[in-house]
């Protein structure tokens, strides 16, 4: 059965770091993939573009949609931003509604987006908190409402930049070998932040090993790890 998956980051690179390869084996089995950007992450996630002299924002939101909507391309997906600030993203009544009606639209299977904690970035946690409000809104709590609704799509977190500090605790890894160069692919695309891309090539390497040691499947080389929120409904274990 083909899956709908939408990520939904803070900035508009959060995807291809910590997703990008679920992204792409969604798309290789067969389903459709989203990535949403609540930002570009222009103010505070495009260091290297800001060292170039006379930079402004516009143009630094112009490169960085550019390379997002290429990485997403790289992996199959579709890139939409909301262009709502960085550094700090704030959320209020119109925003909030803004993103449940994104998620109402595509009506994903599964949803991702970043965890609760993360004391080195102040978008994340104010992400984590409009996605998982805006899924309830889309949702209604899975019971008839007085406004259109979706089927309330699964909740995942995706693993952030230091999990220890996160409340972050892996409960699925995804296998991406088989798509992992095109990861790669996606990752080279991000030229605002190419420091990151061998990071998350060493972590996806690192829980491959978790993920052969977990499953005893010795033919998994990389994965990417994420947090299940909302149990799983099912007619045996």
């Amino acid at each position: 059965m083909s899956r709908r998956i939408q990520v939904i980051g803070a900035h508009s690179a959060d995807f291809v770091w910590r997703a990008g390869g679920a992204i792409a084996k969604a798309v290789e089995l067969g389903g459709e993939a989203e990535v949403i950007a609540l930002s570009y992450g222009e103010r505070g996630e495009s260091g290297e573009l800001w060292k170039e002299e006379g930079q402004t924002i516009a143009n630094v939101k112009k490169v960085r949609h550019a390379e997002a909507e290429a990485a997403a391309a790289e992996l199959g997906a579709i890139f939409k931003a909301l262009d709502l600030g960085d550094y700090p993203l704030q959320i209020g009544t119109d925003e909030l509604n803004l993103i449940a009606e994104t998620i109402r639209e595509f009506a994903p299977d599964v949803l991702v987006t970043h965890t609760d904690t993360d004391p080195f970035n102040p978008d994340h946690p104010v992400a984590h908190d409009a996605v998982d409000r805006a899924r309830s809104l889309a949702a209604g709590a899975g019971v008839q409402s007085a406004f259109k609704t979706i089927r309330p799509p699964a909740l995942f977190l995706f693993e952030p930049h230091q999990p220890e500090l996160c409340n972050f605790t892996p409960t699925v890894f995804v296998d991406i070998t088989s798509v992992f160069e095109r990861k790669r692919a996606a990752m080279a695309h991000m030229k605002a932040q190419s420091y990151l891309q061998g990071y998350y090539a060493e972590r996806a390497a690192h829980r491959g090993n978790h993920a052969r040691r977990a499953s005893g499947d010795q033919d998994v080389r990389v994965a990417e790890a994420f947090q299940q929120v909302i149990p799983r409904v099912v007619s045996e274990l």
